[in-house]
């Protein structure tokens, strides 16, 4: 393994490597509403039940939707659906419907939540608490139900082929996945072989 020469950089540059998702939540008025976001991940609460961490910032439509009824949908970004991300991040609820792109839309299986029928993968998830940061809202969201293409056909969350997901990663462009260079504990079985 070879060394990395770095240098510092400052503080200004926050760049972070992360898939990218396209949350829905429920108006007030019973339409939907869409909004891509980027800072999301998961932690785990106890045993196998984990919850997805979302961040938002601001006072957007999407997160006071989140914070007044509890529920969302997070519909994991494909690369066909770059033109819908792009766009849902370029409108703000406040002005409008978000209409002149064409997509979509069904209900949740599990919770009553829009859900994207373009993603390959959907949580649908219920606020368990939330913390404010500042000008950012963290939800901790309990995953009720998993909607996966049926091409997928996993056995177990280890064994997601991201090639067939083709996810848009985020990093302040857009980035797809290259391919899949392995299994857990592959190149530790490398190493006491050499």
């Amino acid at each position: 393994m070879k060394n990395v020469k770095r240098k510092s950089i400052g503080r200004n540059f926050s760049m972070c490597v992360q898939p990218a998702f396209i949350i829905g939540t429920n108006n007030e008025d019973g339409s939907h509403n869409f909004a891509p976001i980027t800072w999301v991940s998961v932690t785990n609460e106890k045993n196998d039940d984990y919850l997805l961490v979302i961040s938002m910032s601001g006072e957007k439509t999407t997160k006071q939707n989140v914070i007044r009824t509890g529920k969302l949908s997070v519909n994991l970004v494909s690369t066909d659906m770059l033109e819908i991300m792009d766009y849902l991040g370029s409108r703000h609820a406040k002005d409008g419907k978000k209409d002149a792109v064409s997509y979509g839309v069904s209900r949740g299986e599990a919770v009553d939540v829009p859900v994207l029928d373009a993603s390959r993968w959907v949580y649908e998830c219920e606020v368990a608490s939330f913390v404010k940061t500042g000008d950012s809202t963290t939800f901790f969201c309990k995953i009720m139900n998993i909607q996966a293409d049926e091409s997928l056909r996993a056995e177990n969350t280890f064994d997601i082929n991201l090639e067939k997901l083709e996810p848009v990663i985020y990093s302040g462009m857009y980035h797809s996945v290259g391919r899949l260079l392995g299994k857990i504990g592959d190149f530790a079985k490398k190493s006491k072989n050499a």
